[in-house]
């Protein structure tokens, strides 16, 4: 029987500059496998005040925040958890009785992801990036305690203010960088006009001991392949994305799904 949506349901959303599909299908997926009395919609706005203080005044459980709104939510929250306050950013709300507590299940996700893949604090690492995202992946690095490493990134001003914030050094380019990890946190793979490029040269992969490739749509970006026909370790936007996902869902319901029923829900999300 199709679930019901009642005087009870209770509300998450997302809130984007660019609304997708996955948090959607993903968080739906499990409310009806887990028959939990929740429906997530994706949003956007022109207001955020207005939306935050909407969620605080109608109830509505949980947010996800994606960019542009990461930095600027910190200011409308009510308490900010460690895993957001470690690096300045938030992706997360949870309403409760009108009190928004914040979270960085990005965070959250890589941390959990180092110590998955068994990456070790001996490791040099070279990050493309300086958005949000590469702040999140930066600080998860810099906490878990890895102390070598290079911030790329064409913008200076970002790119040194990352690195002054993780402990790494900023450079413009990567060009001749020898690196155990390379990481990267830029759209270069991603759908769109940069789709097929690699975001480091062949060579660079070739003397890495592992990739790391944030992007998720899609997972198998022509870094990740080529890393996978050097036979090297990696690790995929796909499971960043999940296990992020996986998180928010715990804070909204209380309700950790099995493993194997994450596996259907990411598959069913990644498809859409």
């Amino acid at each position: 029987m199709a679930r019901s949506i009642n005087r009870h349901t209770l509300l998450c959303m997302s809130l984007s500059g660019r609304p997708g599909n996955f948090g959607t299908r993903f968080q739906n997926f499990l409310y009806e496998a887990l028959d939990l009395d929740y429906v997530y919609k994706a949003f956007t706005t022109k207001d955020l005040p207005a939306a935050i203080g909407g969620m605080r005044a109608l109830g509505i459980r949980g947010c996800a925040i994606s960019m542009p709104f990461k930095e600027a939510c910190i200011p409308l929250v009510d308490r900010i958890d460690d895993s957001a306050g470690a690096i300045a950013s938030i992706n997360t709300i949870v309403n409760t009785d009108g009190t928004l507590h914040a979270y960085n299940t990005d965070y959250m996700a890589v941390r959990r992801l180092i110590e998955q893949h068994a990456l070790t604090t001996d490791m040099r690492l070279v990050l493309r990036g300086s958005g949000g995202m590469a702040k999140a992946v930066a600080c998860a690095f810099r906490d878990a305690g890895f102390r070598h490493g290079y911030i790329v990134a064409r913008n200076q001003v970002t790119g040194s203010t990352l690195a002054a914030v993780s402990g790494f050094t900023w450079i413009a380019d990567s060009h001749g960088l020898d690196a155990d990890l390379l990481i990267n946190v830029t759209p270069i793979g991603m759908e769109g006009p940069e789709k097929d490029q690699l975001a480091f040269e062949h060579d660079a992969v070739q003397r890495a001991r592992a990739v790391f490739d944030v992007v998720a749509l899609p997972s198998e970006t022509p870094l990740i392949t080529l890393a996978r026909s050097l036979r090297k370790p990696v690790i995929t936007g796909a499971e960043v994305i999940v296990l992020q996902a996986v998180e928010q869902f715990v804070l909204y319901t209380g309700v950790r799904p099995d493993q194997a029923l994450i596996d259907r829900a990411a598959a069913h999300a990644l498809a859409g």
